[in-house]
């Protein structure tokens, strides 16, 4: 039997991302997979790649990664100009990381000697900016892995856990260990156990001392510096969606408008729990 601890959007979160290894000592894996978005959003992304390095994981990119590549290139598209944190990921990561980083996979098919293979996406093959949700209909599930031949495939990116067979997929999410989004703010990460009858999946949540992540907050001074920091740490804080709906609620209502302070607080005294999206139902989300 082959056992594997899988964890996804870390999102630089150090503290959290320590608290699932420790919980996942106990099951004396035979392999780390990290499904992308491992940087970004909290401040110890370089740390958090150094681990990954370090215990040599398997890991891949996610759409995060991709702000850091492609920050201050011709790729980047031309509304990435209203986003502020590329420039604090690239200043926390240029160099080294940038260059490890660079050189990652952005799918990996894990073909073990006594289970069938997997193949491991951020978000969808072949795009790791379109999630697949628990909410995603069947027949989009199906076309999104339609030239997928692994029938068991692990991805990412919703920051929403999910168990879920659809046509001749398994398809299984764990979770984000840095910044859930599903009103439970603990780390989540799985424990997956395959043998030649199959993968089982064991969802696993942890909690952890946020504190050290609100203090490196502001010991960078970044609800200063960038704006939209004071979503990102109220996702932290809540684990409930915020940058999201903003942005979605200002290209709807105030397209006219760039990003400020005073118009996050407007959107705040709008709605200070943020808004449910259509992919993140209330009866999701209170785990019903």
């Amino acid at each position: 039997m082959t056992r594997l601890a899988v964890v996804g959007d870390i999102h630089g979160n150090l503290p959290a991302l320590a608290a699932v290894m420790q919980d996942m000592r106990r099951f004396r894996v035979d392999q780390v997979v990290a499904v992308g978005d491992n940087v970004s959003w909290a401040p110890f992304s370089a740390q958090v790649m150094e681990i990954i390095t370090r215990e040599h994981w398997s890991a891949i990119r996610g759409n995060h990664e991709y702000y850091l590549l492609d920050y201050k290139t011709p790729r980047a598209p031309e509304h990435w100009h209203e986003y502020d944190l590329p420039g604090w990921l690239y200043e926390q990561l240029q160099g080294h990381w940038h260059q490890v980083i660079a050189g990652l996979p952005d799918e990996l098919s894990l073909r073990f000697p006594d289970a069938p293979p997997v193949r491991v996406v951020h978000a969808r093959p072949g795009n790791p900016w379109h999630g697949l949700y628990p909410t995603t209909p069947d027949v989009e599930v199906i076309a999104a892995l339609s030239s997928v031949a692994e029938e068991t495939v692990i991805t990412a990116h919703t920051h929403l856990s999910l168990d879920r067979r659809v046509g001749r997929w398994h398809l299984l999410n764990p979770g984000s260990v840095g910044m859930p989004l599903d009103g439970d703010i603990r780390a989540q990460y799985l424990i997956l156990e395959g043998d030649a009858t199959g993968w089982r999946a064991e969802m696993r949540r942890v909690e952890y001392d946020l504190v050290p992540v609100v203090e490196a907050f502001r010991q960078h001074r970044l609800l200063e510096r960038y704006l939209t920091t004071s979503l990102i740490l109220k996702e932290h804080e809540r684990a409930r969606c915020y940058i999201l709906p903003f942005n979605r609620w200002r290209k709807l209502n105030r397209a006219d408008r760039p990003v400020s302070l005073s118009l996050i607080e407007e959107y705040l005294a709008l709605s200070p729990d943020g808004l449910y999206l259509p992919e993140y139902p209330v009866e999701y989300m209170m785990g019903l």
